[in-house]
């Protein structure tokens, strides 16, 4: 099959034969498990649980506050040492219920229990995915039943699964690719049923050959299912690089996915949408990688949400060496982490523990922009960075969104990454954004 790939994107150095090979290894917590409320887009979900409360795993522990909300389980049996404030791994802090693991793991009533799924209307499918608390498990952690829940489903035409795992160091998606293909289709066959005239892509980058075979034999059979191998390029998992390879449609600045006739979801999601609808398993656990050149044995894990980072370190056998940086996710869009004691959330796949602090390093060689246009060749979305640069320093807001389309912007790095006079860009951009979107509430 054809390779495909989209307009600008950068090479990064992938690193990923440090975990590549590391199957999805297990890991029972030893410590108190942290679930934050807001670990979603949206509203964040509300405690229906107190200090005292025994809870197993798998209970309600947390209700969505609203529609786009998503609810909270408990991962572990044991009781609720505490509901308070805890940070968070960007070191933010809010509202979070602990739960003291008793080490026995018993799970609540029905959880776990194959359910027939041939007669489910699409109403009764939304309501487990809801009642689930699924959200997109590829780093944004947007609502699933929202995701899936479009005015018009029958003019979806692709349901895509997003494998492309772009960001340098994380291999968990394609070890779960590797190990449950068979249930990533069946979860994509699920999702199909709402939207009758799509058929289920899953995208793979082609530095994946292994995951891309076992897929490939996963969807024999399948009709409405199918493979596209991708080129290796970052950021070929972005929803809108993924759209224009699989549509050949340019998603124009403020259309959403289902505009083009898309609904897009990590390879993860859609394996938990599996798990919610066959054996009415809400998200309790999932695929996360701990990698970097600090890092004693980097690997694959399936960890239980709100296992600490900490957690994850020793299981690796700790640090070869200190290292200089620690970041919530890859190196391209991830965030430093103040400390390892925060929780794994839902939207969390990968720790990455680096020697070296290249962003320090930047900072000591940055030089005035050289105006070569690196930037926007980058660019996976056309935009503009030397002329967003300026207006974001001038705060000139209504030009940075209005006319440069700045709020657009998906924060991948490309810009930063090509540019030779060391600009911080990207950080710039968050920084510009979260400032108008500040006095867009005020």
């Amino acid at each position: 099959m054809e390779i495909k790939t989209f307009h600008g994107g950068v090479h990064p150095a992938e690193h990923k034969e440090l975990s590549k090979e590391s199957p999805l290894t297990p890991l029972l917590p030893k410590g108190e498990l942290v679930y934050m409320t807001n670990q979603h887009i949206g509203k964040p979900a509300s405690p229906v649980v107190k200090k005292g409360d025994h809870v197993l795993a798998g209970q309600l522990i947390a209700e969505a506050g609203g529609f786009v909300s998503a609810n909270i389980v408990s991962s572990v049996s044991g009781t609720v040492k505490a509901v308070e404030p805890r940070k968070n791994a960007s070191g933010g802090s809010a509202m979070a219920i602990v739960v003291e693991n008793d080490g026995e793991y018993t799970l609540a009533e029905g959880v776990g229990v194959e359910s027939d799924t041939a007669n489910l209307s699409n109403q009764e499918l939304l309501a487990k995915i809801q009642k689930a608390g699924i959200v997109g498990m590829g780093g944004a952690g947007f609502p699933t039943h929202v995701k899936l829940t479009v005015k018009a489903p029958e003019k979806i035409d692709y349901v895509i699964a997003n494998g492309a795992e772009c960001e340098p160091y994380i291999t968990c998606d394609d070890q779960l690719m590797r190990t449950r293909s068979a249930e990533i289709v069946e979860g994509l066959e699920y999702m199909l049923r709402l939207f009758p005239n799509a058929r289920g892509v899953v995208v793979i980058e082609n530095n994946k050959p292994e995951a891309i075979a076992a897929m490939e034999k996963a969807c024999q059979g399948h009709d409405r299912v199918y493979v596209q191998p991708v080129l290796t390029k970052y950021p070929q998992g972005g929803e809108r690089s993924l759209i224009t390879v699989i549509t050949q449609k340019h998603l124009k600045l403020g259309m959403l996915p289902a505009d083009a006739g898309c609904v897009v979801d990590n390879v993860g999601t859609v394996y938990a949408i599996y798990r919610a609808v066959k054996f009415n398993e809400p998200l309790m656990e999932r695929g996360f990688t701990v990698s970097g050149d600090a890092v004693r044995n980097p690997g694959n894990f399936w960890v239980k949400i709100g296992t600490s980072h900490q957690e994850l370190v020793d299981a690796c056998g700790g640090f070869e060496q200190e290292p200089k940086k620690v970041l919530s996710g890859g190196p391209m869009m991830g965030f430093a982490m103040t400390g390892l004691e925060a929780p794994i959330c839902k939207n969390n796949n990968a720790l990455t523990c680096l020697t070296v602090d290249e962003v320090e390093i930047a900072e000591s060689e940055m030089t005035a922009c050289l105006r070569c246009g690196r930037c926007s060749r980058a660019c996976p979305l056309g935009l503009s960075p030397q002329l967003m640069q300026v207006a974001a320093i001038r705060k000139d807001y209504d030009r940075y969104e209005h006319k440069l389309y700045g709020l657009d912007c998906i924060g991948c790095g490309c810009c930063t990454y090509g540019c030779p006079a060391k600009r911080p860009l990207m950080q710039l951009f968050k920084t510009t954004k979260a400032e108008i979107m500040a006095m867009k509430k005020r």
